[in-house]
């Protein structure tokens, strides 16, 4: 496993500390001191695979800790913030493989029913990278030097991927996140919504039946996939985009607070100190500063 995990790091040389497309679709490397400020966002649907150092990501009540190698499963876009860790021999290493339904949906068809999904819970876990799962990983990332080969044989390693990650502690996710296609119940269209409007005010018997499910499996299903209730879900958005308005567009915090949906600027000083840990000005001056270190 050493041999596979130092062939990736050299790989992955073209990384940087944000996510780096390559020519190899739907997949993305990050090698470094990654910033916490661009680990608080709004993480989009992914399998992340640590192959060196470690990271830290808190959902809600949640924190995963992961420590190389090992991966996750996010099915949703979901708020989060996170950490990374050097590792011990060299700087944090990633990779991401974006979720794609039309290639889960295929290989769900020559799969059984997982008995696991009915009794699955709300958390997040670091889930164990095996050898075979780095060995698919590492003949994925060999594709940059013949990239003559990646349309014919990238998907099939896709292919491998997700069915290894299906058929892991995690998989129940991507079934889930199946669950868009198709009229049955689904928590994603609320989801979708909520992502979309994070500015308007929610009804949650609309968004419930809009799902197809009653309010009491409404409010479990969305917690179960975002790890957030959907207020917190939607607070955590309008949260991160102020804060954006804060660094980019020099806002004010009453004006912020207003655009992003807050009526009471009090209430958004307090939420927004609560969860970034420092006030909305002290905030956004820190950042920028960041910022102006990480490019000079």
């Amino acid at each position: 496993m050493k041999e596979i995990l130092k062939e990736i790091a050299e790989l992955t040389i073209q990384a940087t500390t944000k996510p780096t497309k390559t020519e190899l679709p739907k997949v993305l490397l990050i090698k470094g001191e990654v910033s916490e400020y661009q680990l608080t966002a709004v993480y989009e649907p992914m399998i992340g695979l640590v192959v060196q150092g470690g990271k830290i990501i808190s959902i809600g009540e949640q924190t995963i800790h992961l420590k190389a190698p090992s991966y996750f499963v996010i099915s949703a876009d979901i708020p989060a913030t996170g950490k990374v860790q050097q590792g011990k021999t060299g700087p944090y290493i990633s990779l991401g493989l974006e979720l794609d339904q039309d290639s889960i949906l295929d290989i769900l068809n020559d799969l059984p029913k997982d008995p696991s999904e009915e009794n699955a819970n709300n958390e997040f876990i670091a889930c164990e990278a095996s050898t075979e799962y780095l060995e698919v990983w590492v003949r994925m990332l060999r594709l940059l030097k013949t990239p003559e080969h990646i349309p014919a044989l990238a998907p099939a390693y896709e292919r491998e991927i997700l069915y290894r990650t299906l058929i892991g502690p995690q998989g129940w996710r991507l079934r889930k996140f199946c669950q868009t296609q198709g009229r049955g119940p689904s928590i994603y269209p609320a989801i979708r919504w909520i992502r979309e409007n994070y500015t308007a005010s929610m009804e949650i018997k609309r968004l419930a039946d809009k799902s197809r499910l009653g309010v009491t499996t409404f409010h479990r299903q969305f917690k179960q996939i975002t790890g957030l209730s959907p207020i917190q879900f939607q607070k955590q958005l309008r949260l991160l985009e102020a804060r954006k308005l804060l660094v980019h567009s020099a806002y004010s915090a009453s004006r912020a607070a207003f655009e992003v949906g807050y009526e009471s600027v009090t209430q958004f000083n307090r939420e927004y100190s609560r969860f970034f840990g420092d006030s909305p000005v002290r905030d956004a001056s820190n950042v920028r500063e960041k910022i102006a270190l990480t490019n000079p």
